[in-house]
C-alpha cells in the first residue's frame, strides 16, 4: 500500500495540514480533528486513488481523514470484491430488487433527485443537519468532484427514481461516497445497493469496493459489518477484521 505522501509519477503534489479540534459527529463528548489534502481542486484520480488507499475520503473537492488525538474509531474499510459471497439476507435482498433498472452518467443537477435527498434526510437522519442542507450544499457535497465520479440514478419498473448513488471510480476500485433513496420503499435498498457496486467492481475488474469508515461505537456504522469479509486500516496496513457475521 503507498503511503499519503507517495504517489505515482502522473499524481499531483498535494500538502497536508491538521484542522482545528470540532465536535465529533458520530461519538459524543468527544472532539475530532481532520487531516486535510490541499489544493483540493487539483487531487485528480490518480491522486485521489493513493489517497484513498491511505484512508482518505472526500465530500466534494474536500479530501480528509481522521487525524483526532488520543482516538483512533474510525477505521476505513473495503469490502475485498472477489472473496464476497454473502449471506442468505443478501441474496435474497439482491434477489428481491432485481427489477431496479440503474441509468449511469454524470454528475447534474436534477430536480427529482434533490427532492429524493430531501426526503431521505428528513426521515432517516432528522435533527442531523444535512436534513436542511439548501440546494447550494447538496450540489456541493455531491455534485462538486475533480475526479472520476458517477452518479446512478435506480428507477422502478414504472421509472419511479427510488435511489441514487454517487460513486468514485478509482485505479483500484470503487469508493461509494453517498447512497439516499426512498425511505418508503419496501426491502433494504441501502444493502442491494451496497450489493450492486460489488457486481460492478467484478464487471470492472477491480478488487476493492471502499466503504468509508466504520466505528465500532456508533449504531449509524453497524451495517458495514454485515459484508463480510471485511477489510480495515489498521496502523497503515489493510487486514481483514474479526467481526460477528
Amino acid at each position: 500500500m503507498k503511503g499519503p505522501t507517495e504517489f505515482p509519477a502522473s499524481a499531483v503534489p498535494v500538502q497536508f495540514y491538521a484542522t482545528a479540534p470540532y465536535p465529533c459527529s458520530y461519538l459524543p463528548d468527544r472532539q475530532a480533528r481532520s487531516q486535510v489534502a490541499t489544493p483540493g481542486h487539483l487531487v485528480n484520480t490518480t491522486t485521489y486513488s493513493a489517497l484513498v488507499a491511505a484512508g482518505f475520503r472526500r465530500s466534494g473537492t474536500f479530501t480528509y481523514r481522521p487525524y483526532c488525538d488520543g482516538c483512533r474509531a474510525c477505521v476505513p474499510v473495503r469490502i475485498p470484491v472477489n472473496e464476497f459471497k454473502g449471506n442468505r439476507t443478501q441474496r435474497k435482498t439482491w434477489r428481491r430488487h432485481a427489477h431496479l433498472r440503474a441509468y449511469v452518467g454524470p454528475l447534474r443537477w436534477q430536480d427529482e433527485h434533490y427532492a429524493l435527498y430531501q426526503r431521505y434526510q428528513s426521515r432517516r437522519h432528522p435533527g442531523g443537519g444535512m436534513d436542511q442542507d439548501d440546494r447550494e450544499q447538496y450540489a456541493q457535497f455531491l455534485l462538486t468532484s475533480a475526479v472520476d465520479t458517477q452518479l446512478v440514478a435506480f428507477r422502478d419498473t414504472n421509472e419511479e427514481l427510488v435511489m441514487v448513488s454517487i460513486v468514485d471510480v478509482l485505479d483500484q476500485g470503487l469508493s461509494a461516497v453517498y447512497t439516499f433513496y426512498d425511505p418508503d420503499y419496501p426491502g433494504s435498498l441501502g444493502t442491494w445497493g451496497i450489493l450492486w457496486l460489488v457486481e460492478q467492481c467484478r464487471a470492472l475488474q477491480l478488487p476493492w469496493l471502499y466503504l468509508g469508515y466504520w466505528i465500532r461505537e456508533s449504531p449509524k456504522m453497524a451495517y458495514k459489518t454485515a459484508f463480510q469479509p471485511l477489510e480495515g486500516l489498521i496502523h497503515g496496513r489493510w487486514q481483514k477484521l474479526a467481526l460477528q457475521r
